[in-house]
């Protein structure tokens, strides 16, 4: 698949889920008091287990200021998911919190032909 392809299939949230979980992040986090949860696993995970490889922003077609945020993690376990959340103003501050007692945050660049 061509570089640029992928770039352009990740412009909406669905079509990022879509792609991220055909490589392989299949887990859904969601944080709660305790750390990050994986749903399906019913594990929680502390800020130093946590690895997140990527991350995208989108806006709302209708509306700029409904705007979201999807997290591409991998932890220590070698379990891999996403985590999504409002951005600005409607952001979940437990989100936020958790997010920068993560140390290891990357954010991969477009690819580009």
């Amino acid at each position: 698949m061509e570089k640029n392809t992928v770039a352009g299939e990740m412009k909406t949230l669905s079509s990022c889920l879509n792609r991220l979980v055909s490589d392989g992040y299949t887990e859904n986090f969601k944080v709660t008091e305790k750390g990050l949860l994986s749903i399906e696993k019913e594990k929680y995970y502390k800020p130093e287990n946590v690895h997140i490889v990527n991350f995208f922003r989108f806006e709302g077609a209708s509306d700029p200021a409904d705007s979201s945020i999807l997290y591409v993690i991998e932890l220590d376990d070698k379990t891999k998911g996403t985590l999504s959340d409002a951005y600005g103003s409607y952001s979940d501050p437990l989100i936020e919190k958790f997010v920068r007692q993560v140390e290891d945050i990357s954010k991969k660049a477009a690819a580009k032909n």
